[in-house]
């Protein structure tokens, strides 16, 4: 029964971090910036993707992210400068032209990148995963993950009525307002960066 306990404990304090890392709903406006030319089903498509991505991505990092940045020399301040310059360059083309991804990328490749990741499954989460598997090991952290991307879909999910309640009108600007706050989250994110590398 303790042990029990001891794993919802566990559980919980492995969710708490990684729901403030996912930031599902501070994404939202942002996924609809994305997404907004995109039909209802369509972006449904590419938000499934996009969680699938996340998952894959959040398993596979779980698995291999010490050894391969050992490996390759990365650490987690490079992680957070190259999704950081990712996520400015897109920024800054939709401010420039009206569009954060070309006409036709499809609801697979949006899925995958920007939204899946580094949106999703960035930085932040990766570092959080590896820190928290340290703290509380796989078995806790897995399922605080799985449970995670669930929230992640449900507010996802409801991506299609907010996109209605708002028009296109209300989507455009929603998307200009975003675009600017995904540039602020792309310079923190690089400015976290670089402040790890001087300080480390």
């Amino acid at each position: 029964m303790e042990a029990v306990a001891n794993f919802f404990k566990e559980l919980g304090l492995s969710f708490i971090p990684l729901f403030v890392a996912i930031d599902a709903l501070g994404a939202l406006p942002i996924i609809l910036a994305l997404t907004k030319d995109e039909e209802p089903a369509q972006r449904l498509k590419t938000l499934r993707y996009a969680t699938l991505t996340a998952f894959a991505l959040g398993l596979g990092f779980l698995g291999l992210g010490k050894s391969l940045f050992s490996v390759l020399g990365i650490a987690s301040s490079d992680f957070l400068i190259g999704g950081g310059i990712i996520l400015l360059v897109l920024s800054i083309k939709d401010i420039m032209t009206g569009k954060l991804m070309e006409v036709g990328v499809g609801e697979q490749m949006l899925g995958v990148v920007p939204i899946g990741t580094p949106l999703v499954a960035g930085p932040a989460t990766l570092t959080t995963l590896l820190v928290l598997v340290g703290q509380y090991g796989i078995t806790v952290v897995v399922p605080a993950f799985v449970l995670n991307l669930v929230v992640v879909w449900l507010v996802f999910s409801q991506a299609n009525r907010i996109a209605q309640f708002l028009g296109t009108g209300g989507l455009r600007a929603t998307a200009k307002i975003a675009s600017l706050l995904l540039a602020a989250i792309a310079v923190k994110m690089i400015r976290q960066g670089i402040t790890e590398i001087w300080f480390t």
